[in-house]
């Protein structure tokens, strides 16, 4: 019998010693009134063996015991902050050490009352009273100093690392800040929040490969949205809305990086009468605002790269920083020009791809010298399909792209309101569809017709959870919070087979 196995054994064997004396081991609720971090803050001006006769009422997880014979030392932890406890003989009733010490573990909730005193050597503490069990735990938590070193079993096992580690629970409190302060900025800004549908008939907004499901009511396969509303929101400048947001879930059926994601939250605002240079304003100070508010400044390595946001943002353009890397000008050179650079580079292509997608493929491998902050600027048409012709040359869009860290972390324009230009791009793409290009858009007919009734000029951008992986310095799947894993089950499955 392995030690874990022993060890869930012995609290099964608790487990039903309690419920056999008449406690009940998994309680409804605990009267909390006092928090971690504030008695902390409250007591850490009390002088050494300081004791007083403040009570006290919290209530948290037993992270370890150690049982020195006639005084007990645990720490507790909740979720602002930890704490000591001390269980010490003639000054905790005898009935509360001796329940402690037959029935409780670390893992195990708690609920405790007591008086507040600061021990010799400087540490806050509580002064136990009374213990209350809130939740029995079975089986142990991860060892304090060894903890989960295997990454996938961090993640699939999110709860645990939360646990152990307050850098994770601090990670997700960093992604609360953030999100909250896009939305506050917004609306700030006289932008409302909307909600647009996530199944859809025609996926729209993106290059991207969708999720396909069965819609059983209507007996009709939908696609999981791959973009937050954009189609929709446009839809919504036609009815006369003005400044609109959405903060929400998006799916793309695609590979996975270290900054790529299948299923993540997307925010897109759209902005009634403006264009893209207006846009690039306000998206400069929206970066700087949530940025502040998620790290306290400006200032962050991310990548290998030293990012400072208050720095001036500058603008690049699209065609001329290709060639400057690669030789390869898009609207001279052609498609074996192209391939052969790519294979120059060994950069990995499918074949059949058109001009396009290669090119693009192309600018991804530019943009990885790119510290920033910038602005990617002046896109060709063919790459572009919703965006509006450059009035000064219209062969490129008004596009801009938000770039730091050698990533694309933020995508803008000056949408395209010209229903009988947008018809012809989306006819194109459908092209390219036929041809085997699965993240070419698709054609959008009832979009175009919205079209055809008039929407004003009208700016829009997005921006995902990949710019707060990127201000953590992270990967992408580690901020989130529960990412989808192959279960274990399946991957327990395989590794037997392989070893057969």
């Amino acid at each position: 019998m392995s030690r874990e196995e022993q060890i869930i054994k012995s609290r099964l064997k608790k487990l039903e010693d309690l419920r056999g004396h008449g406690y009940i081991p998994y309680a409804h609720k605990f009267d909390k009134k006092d928090y971690c971090k504030d008695i902390q803050e409250k007591y850490k001006k009390l002088k050494k063996e300081q004791e007083t006769k403040d009570k006290v009422k919290i209530a948290g997880r037993i992270m370890t015991i150690r049982d020195m014979g006639k005084i007990n030392f645990i720490t507790l932890r909740d979720g602002t902050d930890k704490i000591q406890l001390v269980l010490r003989k003639g000054a905790t009733p005898s009935k509360e050490i001796e329940f402690f010490k037959k029935y409780l573990d670390a893992g195990d909730f708690i609920g405790i009352e007591g008086t507040i005193f600061k021990t010799k050597r400087g540490e806050v503490s509580i002064l136990v009273q009374k213990v209350t069990l809130l939740t029995k735990s079975i089986k142990p938590l991860p060892e304090k100093f060894h903890g989960i070193k295997d990454e996938d079993e961090k993640l699939r096992k999110r709860y645990l690392d939360l646990a152990m580690n307050p850098e994770t629970k601090e990670l997700f409190m960093k992604r609360y800040k953030f999100w909250k302060a896009m939305r506050e900025f917004l609306e700030k800004k006289g932008f409302i929040e909307v909600e647009t549908p996530v199944l859809e008939n025609t996926t729209g907004g993106a290059d991207a490969k969708p999720f396909v499901t069965h819609h059983n009511a209507l007996d009709m396969d939908v696609y999981l949205r791959i973009s937050t509303g954009e189609l929709w929101q446009k839809r919504l400048m036609v009815g006369g809305f003005e400044k609109t947001f959405e903060i929400g879930r998006q799916f793309r059926n695609e590979g996975m990086s270290h900054e790529h994601l299948q299923d993540y939250t997307q925010m897109e605002f759209y902005w009634g009468y403006a264009n893209y240079e207006d846009g690039m304003k306000l998206v400069e100070d929206l970066y700087k605002y949530v940025t502040k508010e998620t790290l306290g400044t400006l200032k962050f390595k991310s990548h290998g790269f030293n990012i400072d946001f208050s720095k001036p943002w500058k603008k690049i353009d699209y065609v001329s920083e290709v060639k400057k890397h690669t030789g390869i000008d898009f609207f001279k050179s052609s498609l074996k020009d192209i391939e052969k650079k790519l294979k120059e580079l060994k950069i990995q292509f499918e074949p059949g791809l058109d001009k396009e997608r290669l090119i693009d493929l192309l600018w991804k491998h530019c943009r990885k010298s790119i510290a920033g902050p910038a602005f990617l600027i002046n896109h060709p048409v063919e790459i572009s399909p919703l965006a509006k012709r450059s009035e000064k040359d219209p062969r490129l869009v008004e596009r801009f792209i938000v770039i730091f860290a050698g990533s694309e972390v933020g995508n803008g324009y000056s949408e395209l309101n010209d229903p009988i230009d947008q018809e012809k791009r989306f006819k194109r793409q459908a092209q390219l569809r036929e041809a085997g290009d699965e993240e070419a858009q698709m054609n959008d007919e009832e979009f175009v017709e919205a079209l055809k009734y008039g929407m004003p000029p009208t700016c829009g951008f997005g921006t995902s959870e990949r710019f707060f992986a990127y201000l953590m310095d992270k990967p992408a799947r580690e901020c989130q919070i529960f990412p989808l894993m192959k279960p274990e089950k399946a991957i327990n499955e395989k590794t037997k087979k392989i070893a057969k």
